[in-house]
């Protein structure tokens, strides 16, 4: 009986080791642009639409803004789905990254599957459900282009998330722990209904994955600005407290702002580039 309860002991706590190790060898679930930051982007993507479609995205406003965040409940069942909102682009070198291919084939080929998956897939996954998006509208597939044009979205907002672009996504390198969520999420949630929003007219991208690495270049080359930002802020005091905000905010909004704003553009073009792509079909109302 002994020998047995050792061994059933022995064996609880190899599990527990090797639960241990498997958490500090797997990456942290990515949690950038909060639910208010990407329903912000939702409805005013919606406002950038040209009018022989945009009453199918009226329709659907509160669809698309009830289902922006479901690749989180995926990520739940399938840690693999975090891959697909970040893209570590300082693992290729430096600014402009011009040793990684745009090409997905190019880049498997160049650096194989490990270092590609594990650095991150976000602007060829962006490529992937602009494609997806064209084949649902082009079939008539209403119920899976609307799903389809949540995920898109999502994914085209992480893109304009700075922290998205880097190794350093939560501070954690230059001694900022949660620096990310300080700014994509608490930023907004406080100051967010202030905010001047101001997307442009969506348009046609010839390139949907290309552009979606644009704007994850974009994004990154703000990283910086906002880590010494978020330095200047806490400069003098102790814990993150109001006037901390206060000055993070003054020092980052117009960037915050822009980047948000960007988003709504760039979200609104994927979904006429899809609808265009797929031949202009008339669409539900």
């Amino acid at each position: 009986m002994y020998g047995r309860a050792s061994l059933h002991l022995r064996g609880i706590v190899v599990l527990f080791l090797a639960a241990v190790i498997l958490c500090a060898v797997l990456p942290l679930p990515v949690v950038a642009w909060g639910n208010n930051a990407q329903r912000l982007v939702i409805n005013h993507a919606v406002d950038t639409m040209p009018y022989e479609i945009r009453p199918f995205f009226e329709a659907n406003r509160n669809f698309f803004v009830d289902h922006v965040d479901d690749p989180s409940v995926v990520i739940a069942k399938n840690p693999f789905e975090r891959n697909n909102h970040f893209i570590e682009l300082d693992k290729y070198g430096k600014f402009p990254f011009e040793a990684l291919p745009r090409s997905y084939k190019a880049a498997l080929a160049k650096y194989g599957k490990s270092k590609i998956d594990s650095t991150g897939l976000l602007p060829w996954q962006i490529g992937v459900y602009s494609q997806k998006l064209t084949e649902d509208m082009k079939n008539g597939r209403w119920d899976e282009a609307k799903i389809d044009a949540a995920f898109l979205a999502n994914y085209v907002t992480e893109a304009h998330d700075p922290f998205n672009t880097t190794e350093n996504f939560d501070g954690k390198l230059t001694g900022q722990n949660g620096v990310n969520d300080r700014f994509n999420t608490v930023l907004i949630d406080r100051y967010g209904s202030f905010f001047p929003i101001s997307p442009h007219d969506a348009s046609f991208i010839g390139d949907p994955t290309d552009h979606a690495f644009n704007s994850c270049m974009w994004a990154h080359s703000l990283v910086e600005s906002i880590l010494l930002a978020d330095h200047e802020a806490k400069r003098g005091l102790t814990s993150y407290t109001d006037e901390y905000y206060d000055r993070f905010y003054n020092l980052t909004a117009a960037s915050l702002i822009k980047q948000l704003s960007d988003a709504a553009t760039d979200v609104g073009s994927y979904w006429l580039t899809a609808w265009i792509n797929a031949g202009k079909p008339q669409l539900p109302r």
